[in-house]
């Protein structure tokens, strides 16, 4: 699938090194070619926890059926 800019994306796998775990919202904030992403992952305040560039492989599109949970944020030591 082609990302554009603005797009809500799902994490796939767990980057604890970034605290982020799969399952995780971000939005594309920036597409690169070739095919890359750069995703800002953010708290339900608006404080950033990562911008990360990423493969299309390692996120997925944000499905309108889906119910949206929350997590407290794990920083990693």
């Amino acid at each position: 699938m082609r990302f554009q800019e603005l797009d809500s994306v799902v994490l796939k796998r767990n980057l604890p090194e970034h605290s982020l775990r799969a399952g995780d919202m971000g939005t594309v904030v920036y597409v690169h070619e070739p095919p890359g992403l750069e995703v800002e992952f953010m708290t339900g305040s608006g404080d950033t926890v990562a911008v990360m560039t990423l493969e299309d492989r390692d996120v997925r599109a944000r499905a309108g059926d889906e119910v949206l949970a929350v997590r407290r944020l794990e920083r990693s030591v």
